[in-house]
């Protein structure tokens, strides 16, 4: 009998997430829970994002920080499947990996916290983040914002947050809703904020040789979330920012169709690029890769300069 491995980060969200994945590989393969407990096991991998902790990841190599050892414990056997917060998982995978399953997306968008809205901050507020993404984002939008360094998971941020170490602050609502925890917010329409590629979508990789796991998550892949992850991760790809990029894309179905919405600003906030592709009701995969392949790479043609983060 096969046992198989669920690599994951070890943050409370990172767990969430791990069992999440767990369970719903267990009810679709049909196991009871003494078969489930037997043969799928949870095992924690301490990435290099989650050591660094005194400066922006961006300052280090980026968001496949969080990643890299996950898939170094899928390529040496210490794994079978890693669990990702798909917005942290760079556009493009190593060789010899791929996406099996995405589960069903939780609620992709950004939440504000310590104000009613962007517009509603103060003069010259403190906003808390260390992505690249919600900072240029927030300083095109007000740019007597200040933006300063917030690292930690969700529950050190909104600590961090009750401390007085910022007058506000940027988290995922899928990360607040799948821990539990309603603090005052105010979320943000991906009209007015557009999230991050994958943001909200719970992804699992394998090794694209491992058959009888790939055959195992396909049963849990969500073809609403997979699509719409589809057309966002090829449209990132085609761009081929730098770990300082600053870039934004959502896609998803709108009025009869589907709609992917992708940005690119300067880091500092004061330029930025949009693109807007809309496509067939009931897309394929492979429709969607090709909409977000043709709109990330007219965006990189416009915005070259902004693409690479300079």
């Amino acid at each position: 009998m096969r046992v198989f491995r669920i690599g994951t980060r070890g943050s409370p969200l990172a767990l969430a997430q791990a069992h999440e994945a767990h369970r719903r590989i267990a009810a679709a393969a049909g196991w009871s829970a003494a078969e489930a407990a037997a043969r799928l096991e949870i095992v924690i991998i301490k990435t290099t994002g989650d050591r660094i902790t005194d400066r922006p990841l961006a300052a280090a190599g980026g968001k496949g920080l969080f990643v890299k050892e996950l898939e170094e414990a899928l390529s040496d056997g210490r794994v079978d499947l890693a669990v990702h917060s798909m917005k942290d998982v760079p556009g493009v995978l190593p060789d010899g990996f791929t996406i099996a399953a995405a589960l069903p997306r939780e609620d992709a968008r950004d939440a504000l916290l310590g104000a009613a809205s962007i517009a509603a901050l103060a003069q010259g507020a403190r906003v808390g983040t260390t992505s690249p993404r919600r900072a240029a984002a927030l300083l095109n939008a007000r740019p007597d914002l200040s933006v300063v360094l917030f690292r930690g998971n969700v529950q050190t941020r909104l600590d961090k947050l009750a401390a007085g170490e910022a007058d506000a602050t940027l988290l995922a609502m899928a990360g607040l809703n799948r821990l539990g925890l309603k603090p005052a917010l105010s979320p943000l329409a991906p009209a007015d904020f557009l999230p991050a590629a994958g943001q909200g979508v719970v992804g699992i990789e394998c090794r694209a040789d491992d058959a009888e796991t790939l055959a195992l998550a396909a049963q849990v892949d969500d073809a609403a979330a997979a699509v719409a992850l589809a057309a966002e991760r090829a449209c990132l790809a085609a761009m081929d920012g730098s770990c300082r990029s600053a870039i934004a894309i959502h896609a998803g179905a709108e009025a009869g169709g589907y709609v992917l919405r992708a940005q690119v600003f300067a880091p500092d906030g004061s330029a930025r690029e949009d693109a807007v592709a809309r496509w067939a009701a009931q897309p394929s995969r492979e429709d969607a890769v090709r909409v977000g392949r043709e709109t990330g790479a007219a965006l990189k043609a416009r915005a070259p300069h902004l693409v690479a983060g300079a």
